[in-house]
């Protein structure tokens, strides 16, 4: 699809966490003696009492310690209460650190939190509650003893007990529910880990439950990284909260990861799936200051604008005549000394070799070549400082030779204040005759030009396809050095090239020029002397503007300076070309052949999607409309199209690379195996491979159940449909389902266990823990075993 027909693509911005519009609710219908479900997650918190049929509070596991300063008080935030003052969000932390607890202190101040926006109330001071409560399969026994010490002798609970969540989302979303006969294969992830859990007959078969080490978290974490390798220069932070919004704003999972990762960059898939994200620029806050500028301008008195107008104007002129003054002087001192070395050439004419090179060597030069090379430059110099405008305007009084009366009389008949007038008026007179050599010089090559114009005109009018002809070779042969000296400007970033090993020859050279070297700038060091503005009278290095282009050999100035004449004079052959061969177009020009093919580009694509590089397209635009000519970096920088641009990333392989590791672990360094893999292993050789009715890896492939926040991906069940049905025998049962709610059904479950029998015979009670201590469990279908 072309460019200029493609639609502007949608923009999405990065998304912010934000707390709800109305406070934490507090429960109006607290009951002792109802059951609290409690689903302490390392993402999200939930509870809420079991006689209602959903959480009354649900918030992110989350907390910061602020200090109001005007107060002189500690607050203790928790909850989404914490996104309601950005200056909070520096100081937020989490009392989980990976999938552990680690600080028990945040978990107590959250339950309070909690137990009070459940409005719990006794007459004793205790939690008078039973506690119904989630934790990881396989939990540590630390974190068992800290959860008994908490509830039993913080909140003094009558009795509390525990389960998976993935299987109370299991037990939630599974109607006439058989705690005997209940068969299915549980896949949960969560947001440290994925679990997968057989469970038969009723029970979770924690002997052969397996665990991928990568959740939510690992996912955003994932996500941040690659999004940093691709814009390592993004001029904004993106934090925790962003890639974790982008997980799970734009990602999905691919059916087929292999077959689509070849065509994902193709721009009819990348037009459909490039996601562009937006992060906030400073445009808005710009253009408020701007505004703030122009209302202080309007309140300033008209008369104190004209007069700092006026001020700024006679700043102006003076800086101009100032430089212009300089040039005058730089253009007499050039012009005599190229008077006095064509003198010298021409004395060469009546000498033999050896006594040109002796007086070559008189005069300080190393060679021949290199008194040729010197006056060739100088001639080249003095042509581009007579192109300067010198200006007719000067100062009075030098416009003609009759103020000019002291110039010719000898010092010793003038006073002191005539001599100081004589001077004066010496340097009035070179302006005046550098300024008049200019013109005539100008005119002289204006002339030139008129008479090569008219020869070219009659060329074409004579033979117009000689002409094209010979223009073309010429094209063709600035294009060759263009070419060469491009390759040379690169060459230098390479350490062992020969330019590269050229120029430090030539930075040893100039720090051992005082070693009596002969090179065209030491020698006019030497022979400006008398003008050095130190107090070593050898170090002259500087008084002449020329000194510096000394430094010219050990950079890059003069060759891009060519390489930049060179570049104009291609734009101008191109020019009459175009006007006056009729098979030369603009698809024909450098410009265009030079062009960058974006659309075939896979980088490009990756980082910019399907649409062309902004700073190429103005770029090309401005050479187009200007002839050639090209933005400036600072008016490319400070372009609102740029800026925004800047501002914004693509979206694209990373949509589905990143829900990928889920089945494929080892993208991210993993070395384990997949939901996949895992899943394959357990059926056919954990469990007894028995696809046949009765059997059990037959009995749990008629429910896969998948639980937890990263199955809202889109495609998760239909990817797990067909890699099952891959390794599954033919014509096998396969069922596959997702929790209704895959972020509060633990929680549902847990309200409608608690109802059942088995829920009343498996609390601990605080008896029972003051008896066995807090190595004692019950064991039911829904939580963990006694492993030995």
């Amino acid at each position: 699809m072309p460019s200029s027909t493609q639609n502007p693509q949608k923009i999405y911005s990065l998304r912010e966490n934000e707390s709800p519009a109305s406070p934490e609710p507090f429960y109006q219908n607290y009951k002792e003696g109802v059951p609290i479900a409690l689903d302490l997650g390392s993402s999200s918190f939930k509870i809420g009492l079991t006689n209602s049929t959903s959480p009354n509070n649900v918030f992110p596991t989350l907390i910061s310690r602020f200090r109001d300063r005007k107060a002189n008080k500690s607050l203790t935030i928790i909850g989404n209460d914490i996104y309601r003052d950005s200056s909070i969000k520096s100081s937020t932390k989490s009392p989980f650190d990976g999938p552990l607890i680690t600080n028990w202190d945040y978990v107590e101040d959250i339950l309070d939190y909690s137990f009070e926006h459940l409005s719990v109330t006794s007459s004793n001071g205790k939690v008078n509650n039973p506690i119904i409560m989630t934790e990881p399969p396989c939990v540590p026994f630390s974190q068992r003893k800290n959860y008994y010490e908490l509830f039993f002798e913080t909140y003094q609970v009558p009795k509390i007990t525990f389960g998976i969540d993935s299987l109370f989302s299991h037990y939630a979303n599974t109607d006439n529910y058989n705690p005997k006969t209940a068969n299915s294969l549980v896949i949960g992830t969560g947001h440290e880990s994925t679990h997968i859990i057989p469970v038969v007959d009723g029970r979770g078969l924690l002997s052969q439950a397996k665990r991928i080490d990568w959740g939510g978290s690992q996912s955003s974490q994932y996500c941040s990284k690659l999004l940093s390798m691709k814009y390592p220069y993004f001029p904004s932070k993106l934090n925790s909260n962003h890639a974790t919004n982008i997980v799970q704003d734009h990602c999905y999972v691919s059916n087929d990861f292999q077959e689509e990762l070849k065509n994902y960059l193709d721009m009819e898939n990348l037009e459909k799936n490039d996601v562009v994200l937006q992060a906030t620029n400073e445009l808005n806050s710009g253009a408020a200051s701007s505004n703030a500028a122009n209302a202080e301008s309007k309140k300033k008195s008209e008369e104190e604008l004209k007069r700092q107008a006026e001020k700024r104007r006679e700043q102006g002129k003076r800086l101009q005549l100032q430089a212009q003054q300089k040039r005058l002087e730089k253009l007499i001192q050039k012009e005599q000394e190229w008077e006095y070395y064509s003198n010298l050439k021409l004395e060469f004419e009546s000498m033999n070799k050896q006594q040109i090179q002796a007086r070559c060597v008189q005069e300080e030069f190393e060679s021949v070549e290199d008194f040729n090379k010197y006056v060739a430059n100088l001639d080249k110099s003095l042509k581009k400082a007579r192109n300067e405008d010198v200006g007719d305007g000067e100062e009075g009084g030098d416009g003609h030779s009759g103020q000019w009366t002291l110039v010719d009389i000898p010092d010793d008949q003038l006073n002191e204040e005539q001599i100081k007038e004589k001077r004066k008026q010496r340097l009035m007179k070179a302006n005046f005759d550098a300024r008049e050599r200019a013109k005539q010089a100008k005119a002289e090559e204006e002339e030139l030009l008129r008479k090569f114009e008219e020869e070219q005109a009659e060329w074409r009018a004579r033979d117009l396809e000689d002409w094209c002809a010979v223009k073309k070779s010429e094209l063709a042969d600035i294009i060759t050095k263009i070419t060469e000296k491009a390759k040379l400007l690169e060459s230098f970033k390479d350490r062992k090239s020969m330019a590269a090993q050229q120029r430090m020859r030539n930075i040893a050279t100039l720090a051992n020029d005082e070693n009596g070297s002969t090179s065209a700038t030491s020698r006019k060091r030497r022979r400006n002397a008398n003008s050095t503005i130190d107090n070593d009278p050898n170090d002259t290095f500087g008084t002449n503007d020329d000194d510096w282009n000394a430094y010219r050999d050990i950079t890059n100035a003069s060759l891009e300076e060519q390489l930049e004449e060179d570049n104009q004079a291609v734009l101008k052959i191109e020019a009459e070309l175009l006007l006056y061969d009729p098979t030369f177009h603009h698809e024909d020009t450098f410009n265009a052949s030079q062009k960058f093919d974006w659309e075939n580009s896979t980088l490009h694509k990756f980082i910019h999607g399907p649409r062309e590089n902004i700073l190429v397209k103005l770029q090309t635009e401005s050479s187009q409309k200007n002839d050639g000519k090209l933005l400036e970096p600072e008016e490319l920088e400070n372009h609102p199209e740029v800026v925004q641009r800047n501002h914004q990333m693509h979206f694209n392989i990373e949509r589905i690379r990143i829900p990928e590791i889920l089945f494929q672990p080892n993208i991210a360094g993993l070395d384990q195996a997949g939901i996949v893999e895992i899943s394959e292993n357990l059926l056919y050789h954990r469990l007894d491979g028995n696809f046949q009715p009765g059997g059990q890896s037959y009995n749990l492939i008629q429910d896969v159940f998948l639980a937890g926040g990263l199955v809202k991906w889109p495609n998760f069940e239909s990817r797990i449909i067909n890699e099952f049905t891959s390794f599954l025998p033919v014509g096998a049962p396969l069922k596959v389902r997702r929790a209704k709610d895959p972020i509060v059904d633990a929680w549902k479950g847990m309200q409608k266990w608690s109802q059942t029998e088995e829920c009343e015979n498996s609390y601990v009670t605080q008896a029972e823990y003051d008896e066995m201590g807090p190595e004692y469990i019950k064991e039911h279908g829904l939580g963990n075993v006694c492993l030995k």
